[in-house]
């Protein structure tokens, strides 16, 4: 006899996983009377029955009624005694109307009042701190499982398998089979979507949760809508990206009935997962349901599972991709945190077995919406509900845990004051939750930061490096275990937070890759459609004389120059206009309501565009307005702007402005570039570098998904003026799918930078010891700043170094006082002379003067002007791959650096002005000699042509002027298109140069 591989085989495979039985088994027996219903079992559900199923109130009467009346006897009678003729019908229509007001998760949680009796509906899971009588009472729930289940009160068709909790059901079940040509993805959503909405079983609120799954794949709904049912994956991934692994063992989605469908699952999802969200004031079907997807369930319960067996003290990295529900993830976390229990007494370190590993978790955050987000989470889970408060500091720290507060949100400017917190309450144990992904929303965090760690800088710096720098020589208390949340760990995130390998390779606790964001649906592909452009220049020499400069930097500041004039983001801005407007805005994509962002270089570059943009809108009508966002103010050509000032209302307004409809394109510098989430973005024009960590936080920018608007991967489009795709790819990559370390740092260089240093003699051993012992004893400031002043005179003039030993020196310390500052909370071994160094160094550096190579290159400024600027597109809508394998970062260069590894090669400018144009003008094959002479010629003409002096010149109507002079333009190329053949194909067909050549030629004209 063949294998059987009917859906039907699938149904019994679960139930008898579930039961120890199947019901065909039952009835061959002749045991198909409900007593004998409920043989051997496996998960120790009970058999249901279909003629037990009562399609009106959606319940299994038979088990709902036996449950009640063996847990709760008493009660029963006593509702019996007072209502002896319809006490069943009044109980099931309480009941109906309870749940359809309030929907099957309340009364599980909280049970059903009747008159003045109170009937529980499920007992909870015990804790590790629940009496013997919570143990019992668990055991007393009836779970059940019922195949071909008769939901419909009209029609003959049944559901293919219902999971009941004392005859409540919670989760519905369409099977298909791969072998029958059916699958889960398709034909099961199909099933539900067909399903008649107004049966009483498929009512939203009726069931948690209705899953379709075959032996491959598995997908869950929590409402039923049509044709608009949103069915979400519920799979572990596979090769870091979506679907299951192979099973050898059975069916790939075997996870769901052997891990996720036991009695202990079910009830812990009820009790500590599953929410609703909303007030109870509103109408059921007007609020959400929210079903934990796999990862996140995976992920908080190893968490709690391993806090339990290994306790205090212990470091998490939770690799998790934008998409991936952190904001659930955390609260669910930061919840159960609260009732972790040690598995032993070794783990629970001195303290009762019954009390809870942490007495408080600290979320750190900068994300309003999670503080409002737990603090509802937490009354649904919570019977105690004034458990949570903020807290900016230590002192603060410490009076919320001494009014019981259990979980502390607060900032991460504010971390450093926590940290000190934990480290003076060391009674206390504490789980402290980092949540870096959205950590720049407002753009002051960074600044706030900064100035908390005593550091000034113009520079963006992501949360990652200012949590690890809150660290530095701080040794990580055993009373604190650290769970961080990011999508894109570093390389020295890796080695603080994540799990040493047998190898030597740290790799992240927990992962839900982009890759698997991507291919599920929950984010898109940023970088499926991207155009990049070339920028093409000619530098001519503006003096005669030919000084000789570092030809490398050299290269680097022209192009800055270029990148930074008026006349090149005029260029661009006009560029990035056409393509919004003409593709995105009069497309109305998104359902009209698409936005873009312009990312620039700096802020001066940032308010350059934003004036820019304004300028040619207007000249257009003003079809739509822009917003421009930056910290603080900026001085440019002589004005001094603010972000408020610029846009016309508060800075706080910023955000809320451009999610109206007439607000369409924001312009940036850093701001807004990490952890801003608009999903209306679909269109972003970058003129920055963009590296690393930094890149795919950007660009990650237009990634979210948006089913209301129809937002899919084809509407998304990058323009790219600044780097090529080989460039982003290699900063995508690493991020797609895991992230490992190959090797720990090597702090032995340490030794050898304390070495190099102390040889140049500018400071004593003696000095730093009695710095650091002032420091330490809280001497006075002035005092201190005196002793770091001998150092700072001799490395200015006793010594007589030379300005490369200068630059040496402090090269030489700044790479100190990162490596031990970052390495100084994790090295397993005390080392005064390091400790004492860096604390002296970090007030020594900041007052060390060097000049900044980058000075004589202010020459090189002087010395040329720009001629001519355009542009090319050299890559159209390149889908950019990325690559599968996980990636390997390597451990921060521990070779100790100075100031002579930069390449010196030194060049006349001539030849650095001869090998920048070609590099940047290849368009045009003309010599620049010959260029120069066309386009003098050309100029000749337009200046000599009929129309030139009455409709351009003498015209005052800025926008007639400019139609005037593309005419004449087109009349003087035209003329000369035999003779300058290849220049009038440039001009006819290249939109890029066509505007960089006439935007030349007025310029020449000086009209």
């Amino acid at each position: 006899m063949v294998t059987s591989t009917k859906e039907k085989d699938l149904e019994i495979v679960i139930e008898q996983a579930l039961t120890g039985t199947y019901r065909e088994q039952v009835v061959n027996n002749q045991l198909n009377e409900p007593s004998a219903g409920y043989l051997a079992t496996h998960h120790g559900f009970q058999l249901g029955f279909s003629h037990d199923f009562d399609p009106h109130f959606a319940l299994d009467t038979r088990l709902f009624w036996a449950f009640l009346q063996n847990t709760q006897q008493e009660e029963l009678a006593r509702f019996q005694q007072l209502n002896p003729n319809d006490w069943a019908r009044k109980i099931l229509e309480r009941l109906d109307r309870s749940l359809k007001k309030y929907g099957v998760l309340q009364l599980l949680k909280k049970g059903l009042d009747i008159d003045n009796a109170h009937f529980d509906l499920l007992y909870p899971v015990p804790l590790a701190s629940s009496g013997e009588k919570v143990k019992q009472r668990f055991e007393q729930n009836i779970f059940s499982c019922m195949r071909q289940v008769p939901y419909s009160r009209s029609s003959g068709e049944t559901i293919d398998m219902v999971l009941f909790i004392n005859g409540l059901p919670i989760v519905t079940l369409e099977l298909k089979n791969h072998w029958t040509g059916q699958t889960a993805r398709y034909d099961g959503q199909k099933q539900y979507r067909n399903r008649d909405l107004s049966q009483t079983l498929l009512q939203f609120g009726r069931c948690l949760v209705h899953f379709t799954l075959d032996t491959e794949e598995a997908f869950m709904a929590t409402k039923l809508s049509g044709a608009n049912t949103l069915f979400l994956p519920f799979n572990k991934g596979h090769n870091q990206g979506k679907g299951n692994p192979p099973n050898p063992n059975g069916h790939r989605t075997a996870y769901l009935w052997q891990e996720i469908f036991t009695k202990q699952s079910l009830a812990n999802i009820i009790q500590h997962f599953v929410r609703l969200d909303g007030s109870s004031k509103e109408p059921l079907e007007k609020r959400t349901l929210f079903f934990p997807r796999y990862h996140q369930l995976e992920v908080v319960r190893r968490l709690i599972e391993h806090a339990g067996q290994n306790g205090v003290g212990k470091r998490y990295l939770i690799q998790h991709s934008a998409g991936s529900g952190k904001s659930n993830s955390i609260t669910w976390l930061a919840y159960q945190l609260i009732e972790a229990y040690p598995h032993n007494q070794t783990i629970a370190n001195g303290r009762a077995l019954d009390r809870p590993i942490f007495d408080s978790v600290i979320v750190v955050t900068d994300r309003r919406l999670l503080d409002k987000q737990i603090r509802d989470n937490i009354k649904e889970f919570s019977e105690v509900r004034d458990i949570i408060a903020p807290a900016m500091s230590s002192a603060e720290l410490r009076e919320s845990l001494e009014k019981g507060k259990k979980i502390i949100i607060t900032t991460i400017q504010k971390f450093p004051f926590i940290v000190d917190g934990i480290a003076d309450l060391s009674d206390k144990q504490f789980a402290v939750i980092i949540d870096e992904a959205h950590s720049s929303q407002s753009g002051s965090t960074h600044d706030n930061m900064n100035k908390a760690m005593g550091k000034e800088s113009d520079e963006l710096e992501d949360a990652q490096d200012l949590i690890l720098k809150t660290m530095q020589a701080r040794k990580m208390r055993g009373n604190a275990s650290y769970f961080a949340f990011t999508a894109t760990p570093k390389n020295t995130t890796l080695e603080k937070f994540g799990e040493r390998q047998a190898d030597g390779k740290f790799k992240p606790f927990h992962l839900y890759s982009m890759k698997q964001a991507i291919e599920e649906g929950f984010i898109l592909d940023v970088i499926a459609n991207y155009t990049t452009y070339r920028s093409f220049y000619e530098i001519q020499k503006s003096i005669e004389d030919n000084p000789e400069f570092n030809s490398k930097k050299a290269q680097k500041r022209l192009k800055a120059y270029v990148e930074r004039s008026q006349q090149t983001i005029d260029i661009k801005a006009e560029i990035m206009l056409d393509h919004f407007i003409a593709q995105v805005f009069n497309r109305k994509k998104l359902k009209g309501k698409a936005k873009g962002m312009v990312v620039t270089q700096n802020i001066e570059t940032a308010i350059r565009y934003f004036k820019a943009l304004n300028r040619l809108l207007n000249e257009r009508g003003n079809p739509f307005k822009t917003v421009i966002a930056f910290s603080g103010s900026k001085v440019v050509d002589g004005l001094e702007y603010t972000e408020a000032e610029m846009n016309g209302f508060a800075e706080s307004d910023t955000k809320d402005y451009f999610d109206k409809d007439e607000y369409r394109l924001l312009v940036v510098a850093n701001k807004y570039l990490t952890g801003f989430d608009q999903p209306k973005l679909c269109t972003m024009y970058v003129d920055k570098k963009l590296t690393g960590v930094l890149c795919v936080q950007a660009l990650s920018r237009l990634n979210r998904s948006a089913d209301k608007l129809d937002k899919r991967t084809e509407d998304l489009f990058v323009l790219d003026f600044f780097n090529d795709t080989e460039e982003i790819k290699a900063a995508f990559d690493p991020f797609y799918t895991s992230t490992t370390l190959s090797q720990a740092t090597d702090v032995n260089v340490l030794h050898e930078l304390k070495m190099q240093l102390d040889e140049v003699g500018v400071y004593e051993q003696d000095e730093v010891n009695r710095f650091t012992e002032g420091y330490f004893t809280n001497l006075d400031v002035q005092q201190l700043s005196s002793m770091i002043d001998v150092a700072v005179n001799r490395f200015d003039l006793e010594l007589g170094l030379e300005q490369e030993a200068k630059i040496d020196f402090k090269v030489k310390a700044k790479q100190f006082l990162k490596i031990y500052g970052q390495m100084a909370a994790i090295i397993p071994f005390e080392q005064i002379a390091w400790e004492k160094l860096f604390w002296f160094l970090k007030f020594l550096v900041p007052k060390l003067k060097v000049q900044d190579p980058s000075d004589e290159m202010d020459e090189i400024l002087n010395a040329v002007d720009l001629s001519s600027y355009g542009l090319a597109r050299t890559k159209l809508n390149h889908r950019i791959r990325l690559e599968d394998e996980e990636t390997e970062l390597d451990p921060q260069n521990a070779n100790p650096r100075g100031a002579h590894q930069d390449d010196k090669t030194k060049d006349p400018i001539d030849e650095i002005i001869h090998n920048f144009n070609e590099k940047w003008f290849q368009g045009w094959g003309a010599t620049p000699e010959e260029q120069r002479v066309k386009f003098l010629n050309i100029a000749e003409r337009i200046r000599n042509h009929k129309d030139f002096e009455q409709k351009y010149k003498n015209n005052p109507d800025i926008h007639t002027r400019g139609i005037a002079f593309e005419q004449i333009l087109r009349d003087v190329m035209s003329e000369r298109h035999r003779d300058e053949l290849e220049l009038y194909k440039l001009f006819a067909k290249d939109p890029s140069f066509k505007t960089a050549w006439t935007q030349s030629l007025q310029r020449a004209l000086g009209v």
